[in-house]
């Protein structure tokens, strides 16, 4: 079995890998319709160069730069050149406002700010104007920013090119320890203002140490390649997508985005993928139409995948199954392989809870599937499903190596290792809260199973108490909500209240295909008060309450105004829905429910 080296820090992890790379290719991106690679030994040249300059603009060990862009090889490059000049990395959201931009430059205390290019520089710049810290901007690309006295702009690339630096001096001068400040990453605020998560060397390193054993014992360790979709300045993606692939010496490609994430997946033929669950929901729906349309003969055996897979999962298998699984094997199985570029290893759902449906879906068709575990403040994974431990859809595997889990007395999940972060930035109050006596207190409610695996219940914050003092996991009845074809987005409420009520966005395709086949005009304003569409709607949601406790059912729903989407800030950059935002929108009417 192949073992990481135990590394001082990130930096020198990176330079080794470069070094053994050599010429080799390393980051891709897609280029005038063709993909175009840097290779170990070009990535490494330019984060030396870039941490020279950083250096030779008056940037000190510990000073914070700000990071925004898109997932691109300069991302990467500048994060360890970052780091290679004794600073820390502040990744932001793409997705961020000024306000977001203005919050963490002054929070952090950025001294400078690397940007992609002009769009995201239009909200970044005004805040560094406002700033009291940052006095250094640096465009990966030409930013036709406007003269201003109160920073000083610089070219990425001509840095670069100024001070050209052997990868050797860089890696000697990389006298960084474990316990050193790595990068703050600001948690995506399900609620309130973003915190910063002071993340050192040693976690992150912790967290590709545990995660390559995974691959290494139950997959076989060899030439891997990752397609880097969410973003890097969410940990998941920062840690899973980056740093991880790098301590396996493996290639990294961009996607284009969500609209060519299908193709991108056919052409990059990627062996490892970490995505969030929306994703996975989204690739079942479209999975799932896509056979359909193709007519009766392959609907019926995605259906006998599905119910096999479900008697496999189950430990039902019978004996009358075989010849199903040799007929699925030579006609269903690799025409889905083949989507998924025919040499995935494993598809890897962290960042939310899942729904063990989808699961056992991918499963069924041929695919490995695991549910991770993990938080922010946790350099983010605290556990992982792996098949040498049984693939429970319901449960999130066993914690990394070198990490403890113990559960609290009121259920919440304790966690302790290397991986736990040092603090919340400028926050002891916080950093009080949830980090006692060496545990990081998650938040989240669970149990350990007899084989060590954790069950995550709900998040502590989120559950919902009715009047009764029974407690409701509202994220269980939201995901049961969604994989309903009708309904694309859920949010449940109902604290202190008699019985459960929901706020929920029609899926967009299945209204189309409604709205031809009841000859009526898609107008969502006057569909929302169609008796016949709110009754088909009706009747998705009493199927899922009918596999539902009595105080966990939907009693009474309304249809939102719109998608929850990141830009009207009901969604997280990572997909979560925004509790406290949705109900000022609509917690006047999901409160009236219970009066009509």
């Amino acid at each position: 079995m192949r073992t990481l080296e135990h590394f001082p820090n990130l930096v020198t992890m990176f330079f080794t890998r470069a070094r053994e790379g050599g010429d080799k290719p390393f980051l891709w991106r897609k280029q005038d319709g063709r993909w175009v690679a840097t290779s170990w030994a070009e990535a490494a040249r330019q984060a030396a160069g870039l941490a020279a300059a950083l250096k030779a603009l008056g940037l000190q060990r510990g000073d914070r730069v700000m990071l925004v862009s898109e997932n691109r090889p300069e991302w990467c490059i500048s994060d360890i050149a970052i780091m290679a000049a004794g600073c820390v990395t502040v990744p932001t959201y793409t997705t961020n406002t000024e306000r977001d931009h203005t919050h963490i430059i002054e929070n952090s205390g950025a001294a400078a700010v690397i940007v992609s290019n002009a769009k995201l520089a239009k909200t970044v710049l005004p805040a560094v104007i406002r700033s009291s810290h940052a006095r250094i901007v640096i465009g990966m690309e030409d930013l036709r920013a406007a003269q201003s006295g109160a920073y000083a702009a610089y070219s990425w690339h001509d840095l670069i090119a100024t001070r050209p630096v052997d990868p050797e001096t860089a890696t000697a001068e990389a006298d960084f320890a474990r316990e050193d400040l790595a990068c703050i990453i600001y948690t995506s605020g399900t609620g309130g203002a973003p915190r910063g998560v002071m993340q050192h060397h040693g976690a992150i390193l912790h967290n590709v140490n545990g995660c390559a054993r995974v691959i290494a014992e139950d997959f076989g360790w060899d030439d891997e390649v990752f397609l880097s979709f969410l973003p890097l300045s969410h940990a998941y993606e920062h840690t899973g997508g980056q740093h991880f692939p790098i301590g396996l010496g493996a290639q990294i490609y961009y996607a284009e985005g969500l609209e060519k994430l299908a193709s991108n997946i056919e052409e990059v033929r990627p062996t490892i993928m970490v995505v969030v669950p929306r994703l996975f929901e989204v690739l079942r729906t479209r999975i799932a139409k896509a056979i359909e349309k193709q007519g009766k003969l392959p609907a019926w055996l995605l259906d006998r995948a599905q119910a096999v897979g479900a008697r496999d999962y189950e430990r039902k298998a019978r004996l009358t199954d075989m010849p199903m699984k040799l007929l699925l094997g030579r006609t269903l199985k690799p025409k889905i392989a083949r989507r998924f570029g025919g040499r995935m290893k494993a598809m890897v759902s962290g960042g939310a809870p899942l729904n063990p449906e989808i699961g056992i879906f991918f499963q069924s068709l041929g695919l490995t599937f695991l549910q991770g575990y993990g938080q922010t403040e946790a350099a983010p994974v605290i556990s992982c499903n792996r098949p040498s431990a049984g693939l429970r859809m319901d449960t999130v595997g066993p914690p990394l190596a070198d990490t403890e889990v113990r559960i609290a007395d009121d259920g919440e999940i304790l966690v302790r290792g290397e991986l736990v972060m040092h603090g919340y930035w400028r926050n002891e109050a916080e950093t009080a809260r949830v980090l006692k006596d060496g545990w990081l207190h998650t938040g989240d409610i669970g149990e350990i199973d007899a084989k060590g695996r954790i069950k995550i219940t709900d998040r502590k914050k989120d559950l919902i108490i009715n009047d009764k003092g029974d407690n409701i996991a509202p994220q269980k009845v939201e995901g049961m909500l969604t994989l309903q074809p009708e309904i694309m987005q859920a949010m449940i409420a109902g604290d202190r209240k008699p019985y459960m009520v929901a706020a929920l966005v029609p899926d967009p395709e299945w209204t189309a295909e409604w709205c031809a086949r009841s000859g009526d005009p898609c107008n969502f304003a006057n569909l929302a008060h169609d008796h016949d569409y709110r009754a088909a709607l009706g009747a998705a949601v009493e199927r899922v309450n009918k596999d539902l406790s009595q105080i966990e059912r939907i009693r009474r729903f309304i249809i939102a105004d719109e998608p929850f989407t990141i830009e009207n800030e009901q969604l997280t950059p990572s997909m979560k829905i925004r509790r406290h935002i949705l109900k000022q929108v609509y917690g006047d009417r999901l409160d009236a429910l219970y009066r009509g």
